[in-house]
């Protein structure tokens, strides 16, 4: 044991009098406010509870922006999710509308602790507020807005 020790010293001296310094030190990574948003979007729809994200006027102008060409590229993961990002925290604004029956406080809570492991896990950022509004209760009996079943990567609204 004593040579493996002797030679882990070796090897961190001799690393540390090169020129190059450790990986993370040689350069700098931005990610976008897109690709948080992206990942707090999916993260939230993960929770079984959630019907989708997005109020009712956010939805409608999304199911337009589907139909036209180029219009949605990536807009259905997004929908209902704004995002601050800084160089080392994240914050999280989400609207959703949750399945009728579900505990809302409970629901919450799931979300936010999704999203949070996720963004920081997928990100390194610091997620430092996942702010949730529910703008509406779906009801079972209730047909779903004609831009939902074609959107997003949903089926009839919910994750599959």
């Amino acid at each position: 044991m004593t040579e493996t020790t002797q030679r882990r010293q070796q090897d961190g001296a001799t690393a540390s009098q090169g020129q190059k310094g450790a990986p993370e030190t040689r350069g700098s990574t931005t990610i976008a406010d897109p690709v948080v948003a992206k990942i707090a979007g999916m993260a939230a729809r993960e929770v079984p509870e959630v019907h989708h994200l997005g109020g009712g006027m956010t939805r409608a102008i999304g199911a337009v922006r589907q139909r036209v060409p180029g219009g949605a590229a990536g807009g259905g993961v997004t929908q209902g999710v704004k995002v601050e990002v800084g160089e080392r925290q994240a914050a999280v604004d989400l609207n959703v509308v949750v399945e009728y029956g579900a505990a809302i406080a409970d629901t919450a809570a799931d979300i936010r602790s999704n999203v949070i492991n996720a963004v920081e896990r997928m990100t390194g950022l610091e997620v430092v507020e996942v702010n949730i509004a529910v703008a509406d209760v779906h009801l079972p009996d209730e047909p779903d807005d004609e831009g939902e079943e074609s959107g997003g990567g949903q089926e009839g609204g919910r994750v599959v």
